[in-house]
């Protein structure tokens, strides 16, 4: 099975970086293949609603996101993880996301509406991570995350939310944390959906 983990943190090393590398040891340990995008490494520019997907389902716009799409494709579980700004995920994943909509359109070219609630490329998972306590700091992402995984045909899983959790390596300070994140990743491969 492909695993791939979207590292949405545009510092390398941060919380989110630490439980997506314990989320996927967890795949591994059950014998994923394992890809990693870090977004913050690419080149992504925003969605230009121009249209040019519509007709084909291939974005027009030539940059590094003509890497991204097929590993997107051929994942058959995706683990993204991400900081929350301003109760959102960074601008970064935000394009990488926003991007997307080539495949989504591309979806809607290949199956009826009556076809978009059935899932058949795999599964996705959201790991994120907040400094505040505000009690609706991940709803909006979570929001994000579901559609994004719509969009590439796959089902959204739920995953781990974490708030308190601000200081560059914080979360080595929550070994239970840690642990869900592998098991996490382990459960994905083995295909239990009841995180």
């Amino acid at each position: 099975m492909k695993v791939l983990g979207i590292y949405g943190s545009p510092r390398p090393g941060g919380n989110s970086d630490l439980l997506l590398d314990r989320a996927l040891a967890g795949a591994a340990e059950s014998g994923a293949d394992l890809d990693r995008i870090y977004v913050r490494d690419l080149k992504i520019s925003g969605c230009l609603e121009c249209g040019g997907c519509d007709e084909t389902g291939a974005c027009v716009v030539p940059d590094d996101m003509d890497d991204v799409y097929p590993r997107l494709q051929e994942a058959e579980v995706i683990i993204m993880a991400a900081p929350m700004f301003f109760y959102g995920v960074p601008a970064q994943l935000k394009a990488l996301v926003d991007r997307s909509q080539a495949l989504w359109a591309g979806r809607r070219l290949e199956k009826t509406p009556d076809q978009w609630k059935i899932y058949d490329h795999g599964q996705g998972y959201f790991i994120a991570v907040g400094a505040t306590k505000g009690q609706t700091m991940f709803d909006g992402s979570k929001m994000m995350a579901k559609y994004f995984y719509d969009a590439l045909d796959k089902s959204y899983e739920g995953g781990l939310f974490y708030a308190r959790i601000e200081k560059k390596g914080t979360i080595r300070d929550h070994p239970q944390a840690l642990q869900e994140a592998y098991e996490l990743g382990r459960k994905a491969v083995a295909g239990d959906k009841s995180q």
